[in-house]
């Protein structure tokens, strides 16, 4: 079940890229985005990545967060932040994913006539008091980052 504006964003604590431990509670009286992508270095979530790392200067200035979630291990993690000078926060959620299916991102899909078990490219803004402040699950890789940005006033 995808939480929904106002909920309590469900809690996690998952592995970086260098092994360290990562919480949503370290983020405290902060705004932070948590997004969910499919795998590291393929095409539309370089896009997405790329959007975040593009508009990274106005995150960091407004204080914003970004955490990017896949079930990735640490290792893939920590290319793609290299090849793509990723400013931001990789977490690994490995299967079977129960910090996506917490957010409703993990689950069947089908593509080209084939049904799966996968990750969903959903974002997700928690505000400063630990709450769903915007839920997005129709996202476009390319705009996420500037869309959020509009969404908060803060283009």
């Amino acid at each position: 079940m995808t939480p929904q504006v106002g909920e309590a964003a469900p809690p996690f604590t998952l592995p970086d890229a260098s092994g360290q431990s990562v919480s949503l509670a370290d983020f405290a009286g902060q705004r932070v985005v948590v997004y969910f992508y499919p795998k590291d270095d393929t095409p539309g979530c370089t896009r997405e990545a790329s959007s975040f790392r593009d508009a990274w200067s106005v995150f960091e200035k407004h204080n914003i967060k970004v955490l990017g979630i896949s079930k990735d291990p640490a290792s893939s993690h920590t290319k793609f932040i290299d090849k793509y000078q990723l400013p931001f926060t990789l977490l690994t959620d490995a299967e079977p994913c129960p910090v996506a299916l917490a957010y409703g991102s993990y689950g069947p899909k089908t593509f080209m006539g084939r049904e799966y078990v996968g990750m969903s490219r959903h974002t997700f803004v928690v505000d400063p008091e630990g709450r769903v402040e915007k839920v997005y699950t129709k996202v476009k890789a390319d705009a996420m980052a500037s869309q959020i940005l509009s969404d908060l006033g803060l283009d």
